[in-house]
């Protein structure tokens, strides 16, 4: 990273940056609120070198009033016109280091105030706000010098040094945290992007992997799957229904119309298939042109409504492609009984759909329907 990008904030800096400005200036009131106390409590059980009304025009309410003039303005401005909250708050806290260190000078560690606003700049991560600060620290420092004679007096030489020494140790201090802290953000987040793709990445593989590319469906493998843990759930008292369908006649339309034609017919039984079923059931693209269907919470006449519903929308369905003709399917449909096996459950259900397929097509049928076929 060049050192110009870290003038600016951080784009996903924004939100938490305005919120450490509110804290700053609540902390200013606090600052205020606490100067006050302590003045008044050392002018009460301390001896004080000035009389009262003095003591409480200059010391305690003008430079009181004073600061808290400075920050209420502060915080109408970030109210206002937050773009220049940053220059008001820590223009603001300059003024109020200046007063307390004005008010305190006889302190001999009260000019270490200036050191304050520069790191404290540094919790925004803003080289051109900590250099801008520190800037203004100088010129604090410098105005103290000049015309508050009594804050000259208690100097010597060697603060005359050590002062702006530290200011510009306390300054190089606060860059190494902001570039430090910016490109230990900047590694975060390639980190946090890098893992983001990962998983998107991840889940479109889980997809492909569990799901029919033409249909959208569940493949063979993952109906499968979901099949061995109906029959886990089946076992424990929870009934489930299953249904195979397949397309009548289906190699007569990829002859006559194409497989182009037949991938677009397979694709839209898909849909309506999804369309009828409810989010807790499970549909599969079997193999070519069956399909195999889960269905969960619901009485065998339920389970018999819905995917007779399927069989005649489909029957219903024309297709421009194929000269505006409708396919039908045949269906077996059994539930599942206690004791069954996969292998037992399936065949059956299969068998249902052989002779469905053989009986006259365009059927749905039962175990209880087949004892009706002669």
């Amino acid at each position: 990273m060049r050192l110009r990008d870290f003038m600016g904030p951080s784009d996903t800096s924004a939100h938490r940056q305005a919120r450490w400005i509110r804290r700053f200036l609540y902390t200013y009131w606090l600052v205020i609120a606490l100067h006050f106390l302590a003045q008044l409590g050392a002018f009460w059980w301390l001896a004080y070198p000035m009389g009262p009304k003095e003591f409480y025009c200059e010391v305690l309410l003008y430079p009181t009033l004073l600061m808290s003039a400075v920050v209420g303005i502060t915080q109408l401005v970030d109210y206002a016109a937050p773009k220049y909250s940053f220059v008001l708050l820590f223009v603001a806290g300059t003024i109020i280091a200046m007063l307390i260190i004005h008010l305190n000078m006889d302190i001999r560690i009260i000019g270490a105030l200036m050191l304050l606003p520069i790191m404290a700049s540094a919790i925004f991560f803003r080289l051109d706000l900590t250099l801008f600060t520190s800037a203004l620290q100088a010129a604090a420092f410098f105005i103290l010098y000049r015309w508050d004679y009594r804050f000259k007096m208690y100097l010597n030489d060697f603060d005359l040094i050590a002062i702006p020494l530290f200011l510009l140790v306390g300054t190089l201090v606060a860059a190494i945290i902001i570039i430090n802290g910016r490109e230990l953000a900047s590694d975060l987040e390639a980190t946090l992007i890098a893992k983001q793709d990962l998983m998107i990445e991840n889940a479109v593989i889980r997809k492909l992997s569990t799901t029919d590319a033409l249909t959208g469906l569940y493949n063979h493998i993952s109906f499968h799957e979901f099949y061995e843990k109906a029959l886990e759930y089946g076992s424990q008292g929870a009934p489930f229904h299953l249904a195979l369908l397949d397309i009548d006649n289906f190699k007569r339309i990829n002859d006559k119309y194409g497989h182009r034609t037949g991938d677009l017919v397979l694709a839209r039984v898909a849909h309506i298939i999804k369309e009828y079923i409810s989010p807790a059931d499970i549909a599969a693209r079997y193999g070519g042109e069956e399909f195999a269907i889960l269905l969960f919470e619901k009485s065998f006449e339920e389970a018999y409504e819905l995917i007779d519903g399927i069989r005649r929308q489909l029957s219903e369905t024309f297709h421009e492609e194929m000269e505006n003709r409708a396919v039908t399917v045949s269906v077996g449909l059994q539930s599942y009984d206690e004791g069954a096996t996969k292998e037992k459950l399936f065949e059956e259900v299969d068998n249902l759909l052989y002779t469905a397929k053989h009986s006259g097509k365009n059927t749905t049928l039962t175990p209880l329907s087949r004892q009706n076929i002669v």
